[in-house]
């Protein structure tokens, strides 16, 4: 009997460490289809509408918050939906795709208590922006299409009533940006050759558009809104004759900064949030490792320091608001948490939640994601993240290195469903904010321009270097993979640095600049030459554009390649990916190849998303696992 009991015993201690210690979450957990999401509020602050996952498919719904009855408005057996909003206290838009590669589209206009339905457009190739979603006029929305020419877009008045569409201002040729003011009227035009932009102004509708100041694309210019108490104000987040972006008000009609509404020199901002109820400007939001907010009078702060007591140590976007500031939808999330969504009354300070975005996730069970920085060999300052697996000494570990996508983007902390699926397999996750990130200042974006297959990869590899050093990585056990531009800086990672990185990885991942850019979509082809200054161009440099492309140098892979693409995706040459594969099979590399799809569909998607994951899973186990 003692025997009996000392075994049990052992084996309940087994299970303690054992089982809570490497609490292997399934993949689904990871990556599941939220239930529900893209909450909307009403104008008038009663009713809330979302979308559920019903009968395999995201449908609308509306909930009056009053009585908490929900009513289901479409019951989709086709096409998803892509987007939804009121456009009055009784009506809402919803625009639904199909799967295709042309994203084939409609557009309803549906009571909220689902009474009556009008179809406003039917199986469109052409996109469709929506600029302003308020009715003017009881009957007109005001949106942006390229249905008239495919590579631009005009702006329209949408009449919800009967579907027509009238054209309020023709394209050009060069606007790629458009903005009204608060009362719907057309007053902001942004034009571009790819390098430079002219913000473009005119008073009301009977004038012509008039240029007002011109920046290189590295100079941040973003409206945000328009003052209502000062005429031909603009404010705008600015790096106008500054490194690091400001909150500022524009004079439109001399082009200069009349004022700073917040600057700092050390702090960048990248968001800002206006109130068209309370008629100015809230607080800007600047991002070093973290997001955080500054306030800019004493009364706001007290009133959305409210909300900070409610939600202590997490961060929290407002994704919509009522009319009058009373009713809000809060969308949170931390490191360790993929959030909730929560509905937040200012009359009574009350916090309801609606629901958690992934419910399978226990932030318990995830692992902290910690700001790093260290110095690249040219003694540049680099920052990024380290994530280390839970219950783990952080020594001599296996290491997953994940550059973020691009080339005009960032890692930021948050909730990262890739990063928490590695490192609950055991993996220490390495994201570097390599030379190019954006959100470290326009030199330290401009200093990566062009050095993708150079000091892009320098940086990245010296993060893993810093990683050895301080003996947290087992050199013999580092893979890298990414996504997008982080696939491609991992493929040349790769074949580059035999003696660093066992396996690697691309999802979906750039494998030749040329056909990259020759996918770019008609109507970002305005973007093109930027592109060209970030990237490179593929006319006039073409040997480095060769020299940067992984698919010309499949005789110099080695280690073992995870590859994944998209059959659908219109920005991948699916072709080109096989043959590059044949060619790394013919030299006897060990290739891994996934073929999945991210459309619109829900369901589709996460079945992908499983099979994605799984097939990683396996792949690095085979190549880090073993002894």
């Amino acid at each position: 009997m003692l025997k009996r009991v000392s075994l049990l015993l052992m084996v309940v201690l087994i299970w303690a460490c054992n089982g809570s210690n490497n609490n292997t979450i399934p993949v689904d957990d990871f990556f599941k289809t939220q239930d529900k999401a893209y909450y909307r509020i009403s104008p008038d602050g009663k009713s809330l509408s979302y979308l559920k996952l019903q009968d395999k498919k995201l449908n609308l719904f509306v909930e009056d918050l009053a009585t908490g009855n929900s009513f289901q408005l479409t019951h989709l057996n086709g096409k998803n939906i892509s987007f939804q909003f009121w456009t009055s206290n009784n009506e809402l838009i919803y625009y639904t795709e199909d799967g295709s590669k042309e994203r084939r589209s409609d557009i309803f206009v549906i009571n909220k208590d689902g009474s009556k339905q009008v179809q406003l457009s039917a199986n469109e190739k052409s996109r469709l922006r929506v600029i302003e979603d308020q009715l003017i006029d009881d009957k007109y929305i005001v949106v942006a299409s390229n249905k008239r020419d495919s590579t631009l877009f005009d702006v329209y008045r949408l009449n919800v009533r009967n579907g027509a569409m009238e054209i309020a201002a023709k394209n050009p040729g060069n606007v790629t940006k458009w903005m009204t003011d608060s009362k719907g009227v057309l007053k902001i035009a942004v034009a571009s050759d790819g390098v430079n932009e002219t913000l473009m102004y005119r008073e009301n509708e009977n004038q012509a558009f008039a240029p007002v100041i011109t920046n290189n694309f590295e100079t941040t210019l973003q409206p945000i809104a328009f003052s209502e108490s000062e005429p031909n104000v603009l404010y705008a987040i600015s790096g106008i004759n500054r490194d690091k972006n400001a909150l500022v008000a524009l004079d439109l009609k001399t082009g200069k900064e009349k004022k700073a509404l917040f600057a700092n020199d050390t702090l960048n901002v990248v968001d800002a949030t206006y109130s068209r109820f309370r008629k100015k400007m809230l607080f800007a939001t600047c991002e070093t490792w973290k997001r955080e907010k500054y306030y800019l009078d004493d009364s706001t702060k007290t009133a959305y320091s409210r909300i900070d007591q409610f939600l202590p140590g997490t961060e929290w976007v407002i994704m919509d608001k009522d009319k009058t500031d009373k009713v809000f939808v809060i969308r949170t999330f931390t490191d360790k948490n993929p959030g909730s969504y929560y509905l937040y009354t200012a009359g009574d300070n009350r916090l309801k939640k609606l629901t958690d975005v992934s419910p399978s996730i226990k932030p318990e069970d995830m692992c902290a994601m910690k700001p790093i920085s260290f110095k690249s060999r040219d003694s540049l300052t680099i920052n990024g993240y380290l994530t280390l697996p839970k219950n783990k000494k952080a020594v001599n570990l296996p290491v997953v290195v994940f550059p973020h996508n691009g080339p005009k983007s960032r890692n930021s902390w948050g909730y990262n469903a890739e990063v928490q699926f590695l490192a609950n397999r055991g993996y220490a996750v390495l994201q570097v904010n390599y030379r190019g990130s954006t959100g470290y200042g326009k030199s330290f974006y401009a200093a990566g321009f062009k050095q993708w297959s150079d000091k892009i990869q320098e940086d990245v590899n010296d993060g893993v270097k810093w990683l050895i050093a301080k003996k947290i990585a087992n050199p013999k056990k580092i893979a890298i993979y990414g996504n997008g531009f982080g696939g491609y800086i991992a493929l040349n990672c790769l074949y580059k640095n035999p003696d660093l990185y066992k396996c690697g990885g691309s999802n979906s991942g750039v494998i030749n600049l040329f056909s990259y850019l020759k996918t770019f979509p008609p109507f970002l082809k305005a973007k093109l030459q930027m592109y060209y200054e970030i990237v490179g161009n593929p006319i006039t440099e073409t040997d480095y554009m060769r020299f940067a492309s992984p698919v010309f140098h499949a005789d110099r892979f080695k280690a073992p390649i995870f590859i994944a693409q998209n059959p659908k995706d219109p920005s991948v040459n699916v072709a080109e990916g096989v043959q590059f594969i044949k060619e790394l099979k013919k030299r006897n590399v060990q290739v891994t190849y996934i073929e999945k799809e991210e459309g619109p569909d829900p369901v589709v998607r996460q079945q992908s998303r499983t099979a994605l994951y799984k097939a990683l899973e396996e792949f690095l186990q085979d190549n880090l696992g073993k002894k």
